[in-house]
C-alpha cells in the first residue's frame, strides 16, 4: 500500500509491520469482520422472523399446524449445531443442484449418485464453474444465512412461544371482553407485551448467536477465523515476502478482543431497549420505573 513497500527484505521495525500490515491478505482478514457484522445483521431479523412463525404454529389450535411448529423446535434444538451446520449445507445444495439437473438436464441418463459423487451436468452445478468469484461468495454467505437463520430462529421460536404462554390470560379475556376478535386481541394485545417477557431469552440468544460466527469457516466463507489461521501460521521467506514465526496467538487475540468489545456494547444496547420495552408493563422492572417516577 505504501510507496516504501516495493522491497520488503529492506525494511525492519514499525515500517515492516506496517507493510505487512496492509497487504493484500491483511485487506481481506479487515473486510471479514464486516462479513461477520453483515451475518449478524442479516441472520437476526431473519432467525427472529423463523422463530415468530415457529411460535404462532405451535400455539396454532389446528393441530397439524402445531405438530409442525413443534417438530421444528424440537428437531433443530435436538440436533447439535455443528452436525446441523454440516448436514444441512450439504443437502440443501445438493437439493438445488439436483431440481435443475432435472430442469435443465432432462436427456441425462447417467445415474446422479456414483459412490460418494454427487454428479450433476455442469448447467446444473451451483454456482456455476464459470461463474465470477463474487457469485461464488455470494451464494456461499447465502447458504450461510439460511443455515444460522433456520438453526437460531427454531431457538427464538421456543423463547417466543414461552413469552406468549407468559402475557397474563386476564388480558386477552379483557380484550374479548371489549369486542376483540382473537386475531386483534393476538397483534394488539399479545404481541406488544411479549416482548418484554422474551426479551432476555433473545437477549442470551444473540449472544449464543455472537459466539456461533466462526461456524462459518466450517460453511466455506472467509471469515476472521480462516484468515487468523492463515496470517497466524509461521511464514517462511519461501512463501512469503513477510516471514515470520508462528503469530496465531496475537491474531486470535485480536479475534478474543473484537469479540469481548462486541459482546459488551451488545449488552448495553439490549439493557436499554429491555428498559423501554419495560415502561407501564406489569413487571418488576415497569414497576421499579413507575415508583421511581413516582
Amino acid at each position: 500500500m505504501f510507496s516504501y513497500c516495493a522491497d520488503p527484505d529492506t525494511l525492519s521495525g514499525l515500517s515492516w509491520l506496517s507493510c505487512y500490515l496492509t497487504t493484500g491478505k491483511h485487506m481481506g482478514f479487515y473486510v471479514s469482520f464486516g462479513t461477520v457484522l453483515l451475518l449478524l445483521a442479516i441472520t437476526a431479523p431473519v432467525s427472529l422472523g423463523f422463530g415468530f412463525v415457529g411460535a404462532m404454529l405451535a400455539r396454532s389450535r389446528v393441530l397439524p399446524l402445531a405438530w409442525i411448529g413443534k417438530a421444528y423446535i424440537a428437531i433443530v434444538r435436538g440436533v447439535p449445531d455443528i452436525a446441523f451446520f454440516l448436514f444441512f449445507v450439504i443437502a440443501f445444495d445438493q437439493a438445488i443442484e439436483w431440481i435443475r439437473h432435472k430442469t435443465l438436464c432432462p436427456d441425462w441418463t447417467d445415474p446422479i449418485r456414483q459412490g460418494n459423487d454427487f454428479v450433476v451436468c455442469d448447467a446444473a452445478k451451483m454456482p456455476l464453474s464459470s461463474a465470477a468469484q463474487w457469485v461464488h461468495e455470494v451464494y456461499g454467505f447465502t447458504l450461510a444465512v439460511i443455515t444460522f437463520a433456520i438453526v437460531f430462529g427454531a431457538f427464538a421460536a421456543n423463547v417466543l412461544y414461552g413469552a406468549m404462554r407468559a402475557v397474563p390470560h386476564a388480558q386477552m379475556e379483557t380484550a374479548e371482553a371489549y369486542g376483540m376478535n382473537r386475531r386483534q386481541a393476538f397483534w394488539r394485545i399479545m404481541v406488544p407485551q411479549m416482548w418484554v417477557y422474551a426479551l432476555p431469552g433473545l437477549s442470551n440468544l444473540w449472544m449464543v448467536l455472537i459466539k456461533a460466527t466462526p461456524l462459518l469457516f466450517l460453511l466455506g466463507v472467509e471469515d476472521i477465523v480462516y484468515w487468523a489461521r492463515e496470517l497466524g501460521g509461521a511464514k517462511t521467506a519461501k512463501f512469503t515476502s513477510y516471514p515470520h514465526g508462528d503469530w496465531r496467538m496475537w491474531y486470535f487475540l485480536a479475534l478474543l478482543v473484537f469479540y469481548l468489545v462486541f459482546t459488551k456494547l451488545s449488552e448495553v444496547v439490549l439493557e436499554r431497549l429491555m428498559v423501554k420495552l419495560s415502561n407501564g408493563q406489569a413487571t418488576l422492572s415497569g414497576e421499579k420505573q413507575r415508583k421511581a417516577k413516582a
